[in-house]
């Protein structure tokens, strides 16, 4: 494929060397001539200087011919601005980086749909899902990408006395915002359908609202309401931290967020008034000693330094933290961490590797990507005028068992669909499909030449 990279720091280089190594066609656009010498040099790519948020230099980077413009320089407004003129003038998908919160906060404005990107992506964000998914459940389905965010899965075990053991799926009365996804059991996962019926000791995924979810979840969980809290105690309040919090439920979680800027501490007070927030230094082993690191469930450090995640870390572990995870940036630390005790290192450059190569794909597939245990796929796809998925409702359709559409976004609202709706051409649908009928599920979604 051919990919256009706007800005060659530290991710616009890792990128394309990545996706360089994987033999796509790769062109750089960098300001600075030192990053394009640099990048002529060492990979194998084609590297224009200039500024990315100007049409001439997009023209002379043949922004019309590229199937992806990802925009990751330095500046958040840049990258928007130039992910929106690239779709404009011909791209296939156009993607931004962002770091400001506010460009993804739909309550104030949506900068994704008014500029027409594919995707606004965050690092800090994306490291924070990986952690929270580590948290919660390291094998639940990768949907927080996904429908702009606003839909969460929860993964729960049906326990012995669980209102849902015996009941078949359509039969369970459930709240309109509520997706059952997929089934866990003995070892086989497969998607939900109308007949399934429910066992005690089943891992059920439910898919949904926030909201929704936890009024709903009683029915798979009868211990939901008496179950103890964990303790998370994240190290550094950046947008990582920031993000971690936000994401875990106050309803599973007691969350408590140490941060050395006293400035910083108010402004997560205000964001987060579930969070416990302290002005404490997470790398002085005092501090962690007095805040009870040694007795927390969790422990996350992601103060925006290797070197002082991995010794916070470490002296958590030291103190009897259950669990201890670090954001590590430096790829050479990876083998390190392990024998450090810490069990489970986020790296950002591995982060956007991964979703970066979920947006390699041709056709209408936006973005994927694979569930862990592989039978499974999580894809974004664009419904195209005269595909056969917009001919009938989607009860009507061939999809039980092998798909499972969660979502549908439609004039920027992201909507959990029911048996009775019908897609249209413009729709972008988040939907898990079973591997094997994926050629034939993919095949429905895509343009077809009408007969006259």
């Amino acid at each position: 494929m051919r990919v256009l990279i706007l800005g060659a720091g530290t991710v616009g280089t890792w990128i394309a060397d990545l996706l360089c190594r994987r033999r796509h066609s790769v062109t750089v656009v960098d300001c600075d001539p030192e990053n394009v010498r640099r990048i002529n040099n060492e990979l194998d790519v084609r590297a224009v200087q200039g500024s990315a948020s100007q049409s001439t230099v997009l023209f002379q980077a043949d922004v019309c011919g590229a199937d992806i413009c990802l925009a990751v320089t330095g500046d958040d407004e840049v990258n928007i601005v130039a992910a929106s003129m690239a779709k404009a003038l011909g791209t296939r998908r156009a993607i931004a980086r962002v770091y400001a919160p506010a460009f993804r906060d739909l309550s104030t404005f949506d900068y994704q749909r008014h500029f027409s990107i594919d995707r606004l992506l965050s690092l800090e964000q994306l490291s924070a899902t990986e952690l929270a998914r580590a948290i919660r459940n390291p094998g639940s389905i990768p949907l927080e990408h996904f429908a702009r965010g606003q839909l969460e899965v929860y993964e729960v075990e049906i326990d012995a006395a669980a209102p849902a053991i015996g009941i078949k799926l359509r039969n369970l009365k459930m709240p309109s915002g509520v997706r059952i996804g997929s089934i866990l059991r003995s070892g086989r996962m497969w998607i939900a359908s109308g007949e399934d019926q429910f066992k005690a000791g089943d891992r059920v995924s439910l898919i949904g609202f926030p909201d929704d979810i936890a009024t709903s979840r009683h029915q798979f969980d009868s211990r939901t309401r008496s179950r103890r809290r964990q303790t998370v105690m994240i190290a550094g309040g950046g947008e990582t931290g920031y993000h971690l919090a936000q994401t875990l439920s106050d309803q599973d979680y007691r969350v408590v967020i140490l941060e050395m800027n006293a400035k910083r501490c108010d402004h997560l007070a205000k964001m987060l008034p579930h969070v416990t927030v302290l002005a404490a230094n997470a790398n002085r082993r005092m501090v962690l000693e007095d805040e009870g690191a040694g007795s927390a469930d969790y422990f996350v450090a992601c103060t925006g330094n290797d070197e002082n995640n991995i010794m916070a870390g470490v002296e958590a572990r030291e103190m009897g933290a259950s669990h201890v995870m670090a954001v590590v940036a430096r790829p050479d630390y990876a083998n390190v961490v392990a024998k450090l005790g810490i069990d489970l290192a986020v790296s950002e450059r591995d982060v956007i590797a991964r979703q970066v190569l979920g947006f390699m794909n041709e056709g209408a597939v936006i973005s994927s990507s694979r569930l862990p245990e592989g039978s499974i796929g999580v894809y974004e796809i664009e419904v195209f005028e005269g595909a056969q998925i917009t001919t009938a409702s989607l009860a009507a359709l061939p999809l039980s068992g092998s798909c499972l559409i969660a979502a549908i976004q439609r004039d920027g609202f992201v909507r959990v669909p029911e048996a009775s709706d019908t897609l249209r051409a413009g729709d972008v649908i988040v939907a898990l499909i079973e591997q094997e009928n994926l050629d034939s599920i993919l095949e429905m979604f895509e343009a077809h030449q009408r007969v006259h």
